[in-house]
């Protein structure tokens, strides 16, 4: 259970989570909005804040304000029981409609939560993003150098070559 000093108690009861991310801006959320990360919900579990907040040395403040968001869609989802899964569906959809950069900032942040759910989804917006990329593009994309001799290049895309099948 989290100390007084870690959890805040909104007006209509629900106990309020106090986050700071790397670049010092704090965010507040619902202690069930925040359990849907194992991380945070360990974290609270063990009283692990410092000065009244937790804080995620590793999440920026734009990244953990997608973060916040998602969590608070999900958490109202959950507790409504009435939202359609559609509707989350389309808010998945658009939540990870981003640039780059941010997508992929997501993609630590979930990792670093311990957030399946958030992970799966960012992931496989990323997947989508590059799975008709021909190799030479992702490499651009994740700025990846290509260490392969063209001989070797060539005898994995032999061995692969139902991969290179349109």
């Amino acid at each position: 259970m989290a100390s007084a000093a870690a959890a805040d108690v909104a007006a209509d009861g629900k106990k309020m989570i106090l986050l700071v991310s790397s670049d010092g801006v704090k965010f507040e959320l619902s202690e069930a909005a925040a359990s849907l990360s194992k991380t945070l919900g360990n974290m609270i579990e063990d009283d692990c804040a410092t000065n009244g907040a937790i804080p995620l040395a590793n999440v920026a403040s734009d990244i953990l304000a997608k973060v916040v968001e998602y969590c608070n869609k999900h958490a109202a989802a959950a507790a409504a029981k009435a939202s359609g899964e559609e509707e989350l569906r389309r808010f998945d959809a658009e939540f990870v409609n981003i640039d780059r950069k941010k997508l992929f900032g997501l993609i630590n942040a979930a990792n670093f939560l311990d957030m399946p759910c958030l992970l799966e989804l960012t992931c496989q917006r990323a997947a989508d993003f590059i799975k008709d990329m021909m190799p030479e593009q992702v490499r651009k994309v994740f700025g990846i150098e290509n260490d392969f001799t063209p001989e070797e290049e060539a005898e994995v895309r032999n061995e692969n070559a139902w991969a290179y099948e349109i």
